[in-house]
């Protein structure tokens, strides 16, 4: 009974500690940033939009560049028509990492008109399987849509001979 009764003040002192621990990054979050004008203003943020949107639908989100060579360079172009009712604008794509550079369609894209975002991957340095994510952000909802591809990249043939006899 003593010991049920110590593990639950450690207990109830280690959630004490967390919840102490929590608000205190929640203060740090908060003070930096401009207090909304009303209580309102975050949650609009993320609701769906009234009126015509725009709609992404891509032939394919995800891309297999199956084996490739270390060093070599490949693109794919992941086409998309807006099945909308307003036109689709790009704002940005982002690649998960520098070796990843996307390019997209730049003019808005009326309903029913068609685009593209193209990720071009530079597999140097990055020798075995490799994940890779480009994440466009448009006028759409969801605001961001994740495209991914893979490849696994054979590593470059080492200086080294072997050992010398």
């Amino acid at each position: 009974m003593v010991a049920t009764a110590c593990n639950d003040r450690n207990a109830e002192k280690k959630i004490a500690e967390l919840e102490s621990r929590l608000k205190e990054l929640e203060g740090k979050k908060t003070a930096g940033a401009q207090a909304p004008t009303s209580p309102v203003a975050q949650p609009l943020q993320d609701q769906k939009p009234e009126g015509p949107l725009p709609v992404f639908e891509f032939a394919n989100t995800d891309h297999d560049f199956g084996t490739i060579n270390e060093g070599q360079v490949v693109e794919y172009t992941y086409a998309f028509k807006n099945t909308g009712d307003a036109p689709l604008i790009i704002q940005s794509a982002q690649g998960s990492c520098g070796c990843t550079v996307p390019e997209w369609s730049k003019e808005p894209i009326p309903a029913g008109g068609t685009g593209f975002v193209k990720a071009k991957f530079d597999s140097n340095g990055k020798p075995n399987i490799q994940n890779k994510t480009v994440t466009v952000t448009a006028n759409t909802w969801p605001k961001q849509t994740v495209l991914r591809f893979k490849a696994m990249v054979t590593p470059k043939a080492s200086g080294a001979a072997g050992p010398v006899r």
